[in-house]
């Protein structure tokens, strides 16, 4: 049997990234990657937090997840600029279909990462690297952005090369150079790693991916239980997930946010909530797809997390619909500590065409479609700022907040 080949594309400081192409391409003459800049928060009220940054940004100590407030007292003069999440879509979606020319067996992992399974196309591995040097070149010089790409015989080496040196690289990490390129990296930097299973490990010793490769599985299963095979596993390089290519596979839509300062009223915890639903709907919408299901995930500022969920009468992508079942849910799980994070995901997806309701709640669902709809359309023309609720005028919380991902089956599961 043939050994698989796969790519991770990662697209390089996405949003900072395709907000630059956009502006060069409607005129502006200044390359926000060029000078100190960003994209993240409320500009014009000076809080949330840094989305992505430029070059000259991170050499001035800025970075991705610092509060805004922390990187203008790093550099005052960094240039501020809001998110445009149907921008990024369109971005993402014509990298899609500019990888879809080489293979039909592409994955869309995240809104900036593809996964792409070349094998059986004739490449041996110096094919393969002459072949990733030309979709990266087409990539800047038809789209305009950077990409790194990383490959090996498995999703997990793949994605773990493409995290290698930046930007606009091309790394391997096929099985033999997991000891020479993988081991010696920090457990931290290995995927599905997060800061609490890294300050486990920690604890016991285990600082390197290498130290954890050659750790007893025995001794992890004490330590993680079932998740401890998991991570002797990826520790080793071991993936047996497939790049999957039906949209009907994404489980779910979900977006969430870290916010700048501590929640501790209902009244603000309704406003993140509702522009964290924002997107969420609309994300099911370009989708065509309604969800069953609705969950709320929230961290106090002690970082301990809870996550709620509740499946609904009928199939919904109405915003409205998304928000009263978040502010529910939120509503039964609050006990008051103070939150520093947020998340809405919606669930459990149906075919967005059909759905079964009364005569009367299809005549206001019908309404309301269209006025989603139309929303949509002048947001996705004339940017996201375009149109918003009243509600977050001088609110100080952002009308359309956090980030945008799909929840796909894949590398066993997200843990």
């Amino acid at each position: 049997m043939s050994k698989r080949i796969i790519y991770h594309i990662d697209c390089n400081s996405a949003f900072l990234s395709w907000e630059a192409v956009h502006r060069l391409q409607h005129g502006d003459s200044l390359d926000l990657r060029t000078v100190p800049s960003a994209i993240g928060g409320s500009v014009k009220q000076r809080h949330g937090i840094i989305l992505a940054k430029s070059g000259p940004a991170k050499k001035m100590g800025i970075s991705t997840g610092q509060t805004i407030f922390e990187a203008l007292s790093k550099c005052p003069n960094l240039l501020l600029v809001p998110p445009d999440y149907a921008l990024y879509i369109q971005c993402s979606n014509a990298l899609m279909s500019l990888l879809q020319e080489y293979t039909p067996m592409v994955e869309r992992y995240s809104v900036d990462e593809c996964f792409m399974d070349v094998t059986g196309y004739g490449m041996n591995r110096e094919d393969c690297l002459e072949t990733a040097v030309v979709i990266k070149e087409r990539i800047r010089n038809e789209l305009g952005f950077t990409v790194n790409i990383g490959i090996s015989e498995n999703k997990l080496l793949a994605k773990m090369a493409s995290e290698f040196e930046k930007p606009n690289k091309i790394h391997t990490l096929f099985p033999e150079e997991i000891p020479d390129k993988m081991w010696p990296l920090p457990v931290c930097d290995m995927f599905m790693v997060g800061i609490r299973t890294c300050l486990k490990l920690y604890k016991h010793g285990i600082i390197t991916i290498g130290q954890l490769a050659h750790t007893d599985k025995e001794l992890l299963r004490v330590y993680f239980k079932s998740y401890g095979n998991v991570l002797g596993d990826y520790a080793n390089g071991i993936d047996y997930s497939e790049v999957r290519t039906d949209r009907q596979d994404i489980k779910g839509v979900g977006n969430s946010t870290t916010t700048s300062f501590d929640v501790t009223d209902y009244e603000t915890a309704k406003l993140f909530l509702l522009s964290l639903s924002e997107m969420v709907g609309m994300r099911l919408r370009m989708e065509n797809q309604k969800a069953r299901v609705i969950c709320v995930f929230l961290r106090n500022n002690q970082f301990s997390a809870w996550s709620h969920q509740h499946k609904i009468p009928a199939p919904t992508n109405a915003t409205n619909d998304i928000y009263e079942e978040a502010c529910r849910l939120f509503s039964e799980m609050w006990k008051g500590q103070p939150i520093r994070a947020l998340g809405v995901r919606a669930g459990c997806l149906s075919d967005g065409n059909f759905t079964q309701l009364s005569i009367v709640d299809q005549n206001k669902a019908d309404k309301i479609s269209e006025l989603d709809k139309s929303v949509d359309f002048i947001r996705t023309k004339f940017g996201n700022d375009s149109v918003k609720r009243g509600v977050f005028l001088h609110s100080g919380v952002s009308h359309i907040n956090g980030g945008v991902s799909d929840d796909y089956p894949m590398m066993s599961s997200l843990l």
